[in-house]
């Protein structure tokens, strides 16, 4: 580990740095500056393109080339140079004007186009694009792909458990069974609608001008429609116009974005909390790992760490998520910068996420489940089978069933022996009856296994 990790005030720049490398290109101040560099260079070509601003003349083919390049050349170098004018104009989006500007002032084609450059745009009209394309970028790339791993892991471990069954536990006490692999299905299920959800998340950006209303835009060239010219603009980025604004697009689909992130969060917390339940109860194994040390002074300790640390991270992330749906939808008036700060933090709530989903992959990738063990439990909870035998005493009418169960079961110690002495001394049709009499714990889960081969 290098001396910048172990001095590092974050974890994810520090013990995390290796889990959260694929974000930082994304969400490190480099990335931000890369992509405002890139909304720059992009508005300019688009101005150049429109016949109404004449004054800018269309650029050749091998200018717009050179002009793109230095968005997608743009290196951690370039970013330094950003900043050290930055400590000159205190102004992080003017810096980064002045930097194409500084670039393209040899060039016999674009150097004539300075002055287009961020030309009737207001910080928010970069900025707001720049952190779409940087979320639109974390998300498709990075997150959704964990994500999806983790569904696919869920899914197999359904499938290959589908038949295994498991005493159910509601309130903490025994219940009708299931399967290992129904359960880990409805997990699946669950994250299927929300990952749904997520892909139906709009990414919306705006260029309108300091309040929203094109003031200078029209001023300038009145003949431009300037509505028209910023939606096909926006789109070419690959992000949805948002038509009505103030200063700054007021991130209601930021506010979306990590909504429905929470969710998918908040349901692997929910998966992390009962797999660490059932590791306590001995229902699944964890591989050892060679040299691995569960406990500082007890040897024996093979302790669930990975999906502790899943928790631990899903509830930090979740905690930033949280606050941003709620604080940056929110700006006095036309625009405050209070949402500035805030949005520079974006990065940590998916790192967060990314560290929590890779711990969760690795401790998926540990589990075996312990056939004896749950085979155990079921053969100790035939009361269970109190529901099967008052629900078919129903059908039959015969009189007071739950009631008549109640009484056998609740608190009582319940055996094999003492649940067919019951079912045998009731008058029930004899197929009813060998139904009943031939019924186990472990064969009382229901269509679990045909559920969850159908995920």
């Amino acid at each position: 580990m290098s001396d910048a990790a172990l001095t590092a005030l974050s974890p994810l720049d520090g013990r995390y740095a290796g889990k959260a490398a694929d974000l930082r290109p994304v969400f490190s101040e480099y990335g931000l500056i890369k992509a405002r560099v890139r909304v720059e260079v992009e508005w300019l070509l688009a101005l150049a393109a429109e016949p109404g601003i004449t004054e800018l003349a269309p650029f050749s083919a091998a200018a717009a080339a050179r002009l793109r390049a230095l968005a997608e050349g743009f290196a951690v170098a370039d970013a330094a140079r950003v900043k050290e004018i930055e400590r000159t104009t205190n102004h992080d989006v003017k810096a980064v004007e002045y930097f194409i500007k500084e670039r393209l002032k040899d060039d016999a084609e674009l150097g004539p186009a300075l002055e287009f450059v961020h030309f009737a745009c207001t910080s928010e009209d970069i900025n707001n694009l720049s952190y779409a394309l940087m979320l639109h970028e974390a998300y498709t790339k990075v997150i959704a792909p964990k994500t999806a791993e983790v569904v696919e892991t869920l899914r197999a471990m359904a499938h290959e458990h589908a038949g295994m069954p498991m005493l159910s536990r509601t309130h903490g006490q025994t219940a009708s069974p299931t399967t290992v692999g129904k359960e880990f299905a409805n997990v699946v299920a669950r994250l299927q609608r929300q990952v749904a959800v997520m892909h139906g998340i709009e990414f919306p950006g705006k260029i309108n001008g300091a309040v929203g209303n094109y003031n200078a835009h029209v001023v300038a060239y009145p003949e431009v429609d300037w509505p028209a010219l910023a939606q096909r603009f926006v789109e070419s980025l690959g992000l949805d116009f948002n038509a009505y604004t103030t200063q700054i697009e007021p991130h209601d689909g930021i506010a979306e974005l990590c909504d429905a992130q929470r969710r998918i969060n908040t349901i692997l917390v929910d998966l992390c909390r009962d797999v660490w339940g059932y590791i306590s109860l001995g229902y699944f194994k964890q591989a050892v790992k060679a040299g691995e040390v569960g406990s500082s002074t007890m040897p024996h300790k093979v302790n669930p760490i990975d999906f502790e640390n899943a928790e631990g991270n899903f509830g930090l992330a979740n905690a930033l998520f949280g606050h941003f749906s709620e604080k940056l939808p929110i700006s006095r008036w036309q625009r405050d910068l209070t949402d500035s700060t805030v949005l520079r933090a974006l990065g940590t709530a998916f790192g967060h996420s990314l560290v929590a989903l890779d711990a969760l992959l690795r401790g998926l990738g540990k589990l075996s489940a312990n056939p004896a063990r749950l085979a155990e439990d079921l053969d100790a909870a035939w009361e269970v089978l109190a529901e099967p035998v008052q629900t078919v005493m129903r059908r039959h009418g015969l009189p007071n069933p739950y009631e008549q169960l109640k009484a056998l079961t609740r608190g009582q110690g319940i055996t094999a022996d003492s649940m067919r002495a019951f079912v045998e001394g009731l008058d029930l049709p004899a197929d009813a009856k060998a139904r009943l009499l031939a019924l186990t714990p472990g064969g009382y889960a229901g269509l679990a296994e045909k559920l969850a081969r159908e995920i």
